[in-house]
């Protein structure tokens, strides 16, 4: 199954927090000095914060799969769409291990599919690199952005 991923810098990580909790009646289930994220099962999304000195807002959206063979399926559909897609093996990005694919759609937002195997001591910043208008997290350094 499939869940929504979206991850938003904000200014004040302990005030969004505060904020995202209300709104979803749930503490985050990881929370980190610069990071937080919710795994929401209504709506099924995956919602990610931080504090990453990026511009405020969205940073990038995604879909989170639960299986390998579903993160191919994406990523053979994001090639077939004919865009320049970069794909990650084993990447430590936002306290994780992740599989990944990423593209950037006709309108400049960055879209990542991925796969999680494991938690993660750092956050991945060797992996952070610009974006068309902000550093998008953990995008792979081969995007051509």
């Amino acid at each position: 199954m499939k869940r929504m991923h979206l991850h938003v810098s904000v200014p004040n990580i302990d005030q969004a927090i505060a904020f995202y909790s209300t709104l979803f009646d749930a503490p985050p289930v990881v929370v980190k000095h610069d990071y937080a994220k919710w795994m929401l099962d209504d709506p099924r999304v995956n919602l990610a914060i931080s504090s990453r000195a990026r511009a405020i807002g969205v940073d990038h959206v995604g879909i989170q799969v639960d299986a390998p063979e579903e993160l191919a399926e994406l990523a053979t559909r994001l090639k077939a769409a004919g865009n320049i897609t970069v794909d990650q093996e084993a990447t430590t990005c936002c306290y994780a291990v992740s599989d990944k694919s990423w593209v950037t759609d006709t309108a400049g937002v960055r879209w990542e599919t991925f796969y999680t195997m494991g938690d993660a001591t750092a956050y991945g910043e060797d992996e952070v690199i610009p974006a068309p208008s902000s550093a998008a997290c953990c995008a792979p350094k081969a995007a051509g952005c």
